[in-house]
């Protein structure tokens, strides 16, 4: 399948959804009122996928990877700050688990997207004559 925007790739898709998962729990109870906590994890989340697109519209592979692993940086810090969330009682345990279980398999999808560039003959759009 040959992805024309950054909207078509499902990493993108998935981060989007983590992102609007920690909006919605950072709205609610005692979370909406730790500003320092909510609006780092609200950037983290939200660096994922500004990351993955911004790499994608560089336009080739080098700079993809390059944003890629930032954004694989940034799942890391949500997945961090989701623990201390958890710490502080502000979200459930079951709501720990399913967000770092997401986090974790958009870090694991990143990291397989990186390895096929890396490997890749094709150096990205910008380079084709």
């Amino acid at each position: 399948m040959k992805v024309n925007r950054f909207e078509d790739l499902e990493i993108w898709q998935l981060s989007r959804e983590l992102c609007k998962d920690v909006y919605q729990i950072t709205n609610i109870g005692p979370f909406s009122k730790d500003f320092k906590l909510k609006d780092q994890i609200r950037g983290s989340s939200g660096s994922i996928m500004d990351n993955i697109a911004e790499g994608f519209e560089r336009g080739g592979n080098k700079e993809f990877i390059q944003f890629l692993s930032i954004a694989k940086g940034s799942c890391g810090e949500t997945r961090s700050q989701l623990y201390r969330a958890f710490d502080c009682k502000y979200i459930t345990e079951d709501k720990l688990k399913l967000l770092t279980n997401s986090s974790i398999s958009i870090s694991k999808k990143i990291s397989t997207l990186m390895n096929y560039l890396k490997k890749s003959d094709i150096k990205g759009p910008k380079y084709k004559q």
